[in-house]
């Protein structure tokens, strides 16, 4: 029957045989299997196809409350921000507080604990008067600081400062326009002021500055006053310690009419020698005539009433130089003898080398403590003088807008959870 066709006369194992009738099984295998299946699935119930969520009356309320609580008031204050709230200057301004002292290098190292701790509380308390009620009531009454702030009061009631605001209220007002930083440990103070116009944040600053500057002199001149106080006291005292012993040396001399007992003394000393040497001649003299004459000659007579008297002189005088000798010399009274003279002289001599030693120690002192407290003398200087600002800075609208948006989600999603967890419990 098939004759023609060419016959493939290579033998065939058994294996290839066995081979090639389980190809076809396969699939047909496959197939039943998927049958299986499907019919294990027709016969298994199913559910019927859930409905489409519609929105309930909490939903509503829920959406209501969002819009009510979180984007309404988020609207109203972007709408305030951006249409109401007036824009904010800043001027800065930066100084410290230095003082004129040139120690020597002996003092450089020990001293600068002394100077850093006396800096550092001129600062503290340069940075406590800034933000106190002194320095407002001194800007207000230069400045008028109720009308620079309450300007725009009827636009921006927010931000702005009530036109009737007392003390108190501009105080509180002050603290927010007015921010100080201060460094303890570098003793720098920064100050960023605000206003509604550039030129008056920096007109604020330039006063807050000129009245920073009085705090300082009045610190250093109250500083130096303590320092000369003593000094000068001390100078007091030995200016009228030497006054009244220039006045007991004048009292003495014109009582007894004696310049300097000393030279007057000399003076004394110089006669009592001159008589002593004349008493000496007449002697030789009358020993002379007695050797010519006898005794009743009217010039021995003569010279023995000049050696007489003589001798009487220089006991006078002799008597002046001891205690009581002007009562024995047959002074008054009320005259002193030299050695009485010359011990008050002396006393008050004494008194007075001591007054002027004191006087001139003590002008010494003072002379010193006035140089030093004026190189001790404090000042204030400025690194940031107050600046002109081109741009306004402040409300930082976008970031108000977002922390506010941020505690508005927070709070509704807060309040939220709280009431479901309540209904829940139910």
């Amino acid at each position: 029957m098939n004759k023609n066709l060419p016959q493939d006369k290579s033998p065939v194992s058994q294996q290839d045989v066995e081979v090639a009738a389980q190809q076809p099984a396969k699939p047909a295998m496959k197939k039943r299997k998927k049958q299986e299946a499907a019919r294990k699935r027709a016969a298994v119930p199913q559910k019927p196809p859930v409905p489409r969520a519609r929105l309930k009356s909490r939903h509503r309320a829920l959406l209501m409350s969002f819009l009510v609580v979180v984007v309404l008031p988020i609207l109203a204050m972007a709408w305030y921000l951006w249409t109401q709230a007036q824009d904010q200057y800043v001027s800065r301004v930066g100084f410290t507080v230095r003082r004129e002292e040139s120690a020597s290098a002996v003092d450089i190292f020990g001293g600068l604990a002394n100077l850093s701790s006396s800096s550092s509380s001129d600062s503290d308390i340069l940075y406590e008067f800034i933000q106190s009620q002194e320095m407002v009531q001194a800007v207000n009454a230069s400045l008028d600081l109720n009308a620079l702030y309450s300007r725009f009061y009827e636009k921006d009631a927010v931000f702005s400062l009530r036109p009737d605001a007392n003390i108190e209220a501009l105080l509180q007002y002050w603290q927010r326009m007015v921010k100080v930083s201060y460094t303890s440990g570098t003793g720098l103070i920064k100050i960023e002021v605000r206003a509604f116009t550039p030129e008056d944040a920096q007109a604020i600053a330039e006063e807050v500055y000129r009245q920073s500057t009085q705090m300082i002199n009045a610190l250093s001149a109250i500083a130096r006053e303590d320092a000369l106080k003593y000094a000068r006291l001390e100078l007091e005292e030995a200016m009228e310690q030497l006054k009244q012993a220039q006045q007991a040396i004048t009292a003495f001399r014109s009582k007894n009419q004696i310049l300097n007992p000393n030279a007057d003394i000399q003076i004394q000393m110089g006669l009592l020698t001159s008589l002593q040497e004349k008493l000496g001649d007449e002697m030789i003299a009358h020993d002379m005539l007695l050797n010519n004459t006898s005794e009743d000659d009217l010039r021995v007579v003569e010279a023995k009433r000049r050696i007489a008297a003589i001798s009487e002189r220089i006991r006078q005088e002799r008597a002046k130089f001891g205690v009581g000798g002007a009562m024995a010399a047959g002074a008054s009274p009320d005259d002193e003898d030299y050695a009485t003279l010359l011990e008050n002289f002396e006393s008050l001599t004494v008194d007075r080398e001591f007054a002027e030693k004191k006087y001139t120690s003590a002008l010494s002192n003072f002379d010193s403590a006035q140089a030093e407290a004026q190189r001790q003398s404090r000042y204030l200087a400025a690194f940031v003088r107050p600046t002109l600002a081109e741009a306004a800075e402040y409300p930082r609208r976008f970031i108000l807008l977002g922390i506010a948006s941020l505690f508005l989600v927070m709070g509704w999603s807060t309040a939220t959870l709280i009431f479901y967890s309540l209904r829940d419990r139910r």
